[in-house]
């Protein structure tokens, strides 16, 4: 569909020209040691013979001996054969130990550090100070930025794409580190807190979340083995999704297929966020959860998250304004920095950059209707 056969081809033409290129360089500095290999072999044959038939005309060898000489000529020659495999062995070695010690020593891919310090359940205030961070060293994304998250408030984040709002997301979830500055989980520093604590603290339902090819029940039972029916009605209802099931013929036994692929958009994201509520983790982040969903599916998502709100700490990203005007607070970044806090109205009224935001969202959805 994106007509870009031509294109891949060309990639591949490539691909295979650079191989053939590396195989005959191989290959010619194996005929290379062959040949030297054979010569040498050659001429250690004509030394031995030359010398034997020096030292036998002289009456300092007996015939007998160079035979023996001459029946371990072929140990001498099998050693010189294998130093070409043992060559290519070695050659092959470094290269392997080459890419393992790339992510062993983590200077290529860096590994996950975290720290030693465990909590079991966190409140869900969440505090950035002073954060700076690049995914490139010279290259800020988010530059000094410093808020506050309360403990089950509803905060989102909005901006211009590209203004750092998903990278805030991912130092929450610990995929990356701050350049400079701190972040702090109910007042300890996040450094400090060991995997578990983090990972079983914080969901993250993105726009296209990953449902496995197994039942709804086995979907919201392989992140808890023991739960009970009614703590699985009860979540499935609160994510606005229970009365959907039972209009299926094997209701929760119903198997969804790779990704989720029987269910629309909207019931990906209502089945991700019953997981959520299933695992009970404190802090549950939205990263444009309803970018890509119509404007009724969006209204049952926000349905959805309406039924959280007060007893999660929620974050959102959200594309369109409109979807999160009923947050406790928003938080406007604007080339990463934060330029702006207060509700949809208190923005509205003091804060010029989101005044040109929001403007332009109603003009878009102008031309939309008129088109319609």
């Amino acid at each position: 569909m994106l007509n870009a056969e031509q294109s891949f081809l060309n990639k591949t033409d490539k691909v295979i020209q650079d191989l053939s290129e590396a195989n005959f360089s191989l290959t010619r500095t194996r005929a290379w040691f062959r040949f030297l290999n054979g010569n040498l072999r050659d001429l250690l044959d004509l030394g031995i013979l030359l010398s034997g038939i020096y030292f036998i005309t002289h009456n300092e060898l007996e015939v007998a001996t160079m035979l023996i000489i001459l029946s371990y000529r072929g140990q001498i020659v099998s050693i010189s054969s294998n130093l070409e495999s043992f060559y290519d062995i070695i050659k092959r070695f470094e290269l392997a130990a080459e890419r393992i010690f790339e992510i062993l020593e983590g200077n290529k891919y860096p590994k996950e550090v975290f720290g030693n310090k465990k909590i079991s359940k966190i409140e869900g205030s969440i505090a950035f100070k002073n954060v700076s961070f690049g995914y490139e060293r010279d290259t800020m994304v988010l530059k000094n930025i410093s808020f506050q998250i309360h403990p089950n408030e509803t905060v989102s984040f909005v901006g211009k794409s590209g203004s750092g709002k998903s990278t805030i997301f991912n130092l929450i979830s610990a995929l990356y580190r701050p350049t400079s500055g701190e972040i702090t989980f109910d007042g300890i520093p996040l450094n400090q807190l060991d995997k578990t604590s983090i990972r079983k603290n914080i969901s993250v339902i993105s726009q296209n979340p990953y449902i496995f090819n197994m039942s709804i029940r086995e979907n919201l039972t392989i992140i808890k083995e023991d739960l009970t029916e009614n703590e699985m009605i009860e979540a499935c209802k609160m994510a606005c999704l229970h009365d959907f099931i039972m209009t299926l013929k094997d209701g929760y036994d119903t198997v969804v297929g790779e990704g989720g692929v029987t269910l629309s958009g909207g019931q990906r994201q209502r089945l991700a966020i019953a997981r959520a509520l299933i695992l009970k983790t404190e802090i549950i982040l939205f990263d444009e959860a309803t970018s890509a969903l119509d404007n009724e599916t969006q209204h049952e998502i926000q349905k959805s998250i309406q039924n959280m709100q007060g007893e999660y700490t929620i974050l959102i990203i959200a594309h369109r304004l409109s979807t999160v005007i009923n947050s406790d607070r928003l938080i406007l970044i604007d080339d990463g920095r934060v330029v702006g806090e207060g509700t949809h109205q208190e923005l509205l009224k003091n804060n010029s950059i989101y005044q040109k935001l929001y403007e332009l969202e109603l003009k878009d959805d102008k031309k939309v209707n008129i088109k319609n």
